[in-house]
């Protein structure tokens, strides 16, 4: 356990256990490892930019950009992700989790091909399958945005 990780920190998570959780596939997976969680409270996973991601030749292709849209996305993901875990071994269904709302987005450095986003969420509540999360994303060390999301767990048949 290192010094960041409590006696409740859970992790990692690998690619196979993510797909299970979430519906999203290749291109639009955007989580490529959860390095640790806490059940209802954080998670810290991480997404590999890499130069050919589908979105790089159309979106700036002489200076290639993530588009901020897709950093929400894998927050939002992050999110879910944080969901499905801490609802894994309850008896009701899984849901699949909705993005609902995002507020107070911010985006203060463009992430680009060779980095790799550090996706911090952080359960502030969850009330009736609605978790309302604080979340950023950082590249060595330095937040590239941050954001408040709301995720909805709606029946998946």
């Amino acid at each position: 356990m290192n010094e960041s990780q409590t006696p409740n920190t859970l992790g990692p998570v690998e690619i196979g256990r993510i797909i299970e959780a979430l519906p999203h596939r290749f291109p639009f997976l955007l989580i490529d490892r959860v390095l640790s969680y806490e059940l209802d409270q954080k998670l810290t996973a991480i997404k590999n930019v890499t130069i050919n991601e589908p979105f790089f030749p159309g979106h700036f292709p002489d200076h290639p950009v993530m588009p901020g849209v897709l950093i929400l996305e894998a927050l939002a993901q992050a999110s879910g992700m944080l969901a499905q875990l801490s609802l894994e071994d309850r008896p009701e269904a899984n849901p699949l989790f909705y993005l609902v709302r995002i507020d107070k987005a911010r985006f203060s450095q463009v992430v680009t091909p060779g980095d790799q986003l550090i996706l911090n969420v952080e359960q502030r509540r969850m009330i009736r399958r609605m978790g309302q999360y604080i979340c950023t994303a950082s590249v060595d060390g330095k937040t590239v945005a941050s954001a408040e999301i709301l995720c909805a767990g709606r029946s998946a048949s």
